[in-house]
Parts: structure tokens; sequence; C-alpha cells
């Protein structure tokens, strides 16, 4: 699960940072960076929330901002005017955010059994700062829950979270050994089991990713390649 960054490192001049990073996780506009994508990377961790029937209804999801980038944005919260404490101002940064990331579906693709799951929209965040990271959580519903029963029998309920244009790599939780953490990808029922599997780029994408510029166009949905997915399978009861 390596990851395919080619550059993590911002450099030490960047103005309005908290604006940049509410562009970021919605129009993937970021203060200026070496070249090539990815600029970024978050952590991320999943949990499958089911309902008091047992059904899927939610992706419940934690993303951490890496640690020189959450530096920054820390720093920047930090010296903005006004008397508000850090909290209300992490409040808002995830206000800004949530609104950004909505016309993008949250970076989220769902699909169960092959077909496209739809999902509701976002009222349930919070951003936090923890062991010098900014972390973003989020409770991502579906329309519809699924029945854990609709997840056997090779039916299995698959996500990928990306940035489309792969401005910021998202890579699930991982150990030092590169393994994927206890917690980065969880569902609490004996019935279901998880697996993340690590995405694997055509070296033309990835290529074609290292000649991007920060100021260059993506195509849409090169991030897309660079995705893993996580996947949830269940026997019947």
């Amino acid at each position: 699960m390596t990851r395919h960054t080619m550059s993590r490192y911002l450099p030490d001049h960047c103005r309005s940072l908290v604006l940049a990073l509410a562009g970021l996780l919605g129009a993937a506009l970021l203060p200026a960076t070496a070249a090539a994508h990815p600029h970024v990377w978050a952590d991320i961790s999943v949990t499958i929330e089911l309902d008091e029937q047992g059904r899927v209804e939610a992706l419940r999801q934690r993303w951490r901002l890496d640690p020189f980038y959450s530096l920054m944005l820390l720093e920047e919260l930090k010296s903005a005017e006004g008397e508000q404490p850090m909290e209300a101002r992490l409040d808002q940064l995830g206000s800004e955010i949530r609104s950004n990331l909505a016309p993008k579906g949250y970076f989220t693709e769902v699909r169960h059994a092959g077909e496209p799951v739809a999902l509701d929209e976002v009222t349930e965040y919070t951003t936090l700062a923890r062991d010098d990271r900014v972390a973003f959580h989020f409770r991502l519903p579906l329309v519809e829950p699924l029945p854990l029963d609709s997840l056997a029998g090779g039916d299995d309920l698959r996500y990928r979270i990306y940035d489309p244009s792969y401005y910021i790599e998202m890579i699930h939780e991982i150990n030092e050994d590169q393994t994927p953490r206890d917690d980065a990808l969880v569902i609490d029922t004996p019935n279901c089991t998880t697996r993340i599997i690590r995405a694997e780029p055509d070296p033309e994408m990835v290529a074609k990713a290292a000649q991007l510029d920060r100021t260059d166009e993506a195509p849409e949905g090169l991030g897309r390649f660079f995705a893993e997915t996580g996947e949830v399978s269940c026997s019947s009861s």
C-alpha cells in the first residue's frame, strides 16, 4: 500500500490557507506547491454504520490531513483576526469543507453488486485538531439502507474515496509495515468481513499525474485510477 505521492511538501509562503483548504476539499485548489500531482495526502478511516434493523445506513469517515499541511493550517487559524477560540474556528472550517464537498459527492463513490448506491446529504460533521493533525469527521448516509443479506453471494458493497483531480491522495490508515490498520475499515457484526484493495494504476496514468503542475487542470476522474477500494462482504443469516 505504498503511497504514490510525488511531492508531499508545501512551500513556506502561502496566503489565505483556510480558504485554500475549503477549496481543496471541493474544488482541489491549493496554494503554490511543487510540480506533479498529488500535493497533499489524507489518511482515511471508514466505519460502516448499521441501523436498528442491522442494515447498512451510512459510512462514517475520518480524514486526517498530512502533518505538514495540518501545521500550516493550524498556524493560519491561530493568527486569524478575532476573539473566537480555536474550537469555533475549526467548526467554521468544517462547515466550509462540508459545503464545498457536497457538489463533489463528498469524494465518495459507493457501489453494491456493481451498481451505484445513492448517497444522501451530510448533516453530521466536525473538524478536530488531534496530535498535530487536522481531522475532518463526517457521517455520509445512504438514501436507502442496505440489508446485510443483500451483501452475500458475491454482491459486495464497495466504495472508493478520492479527489477526482488527484490533487489530494487519499489512503486508508496504515501501520508501519504498510498493512491496513484495524480501524481503517470497520463493520461491527460477525457476519461480515472487510478488506482494502490497493490501487494498481497503469504506468501511463502515473506518468500523466507526474507531468501535471499545480496550475494544470487534471483530467476529470484522474484520481479514480489511484483510489483504493474498500470492500464489505456478508454471509446470509
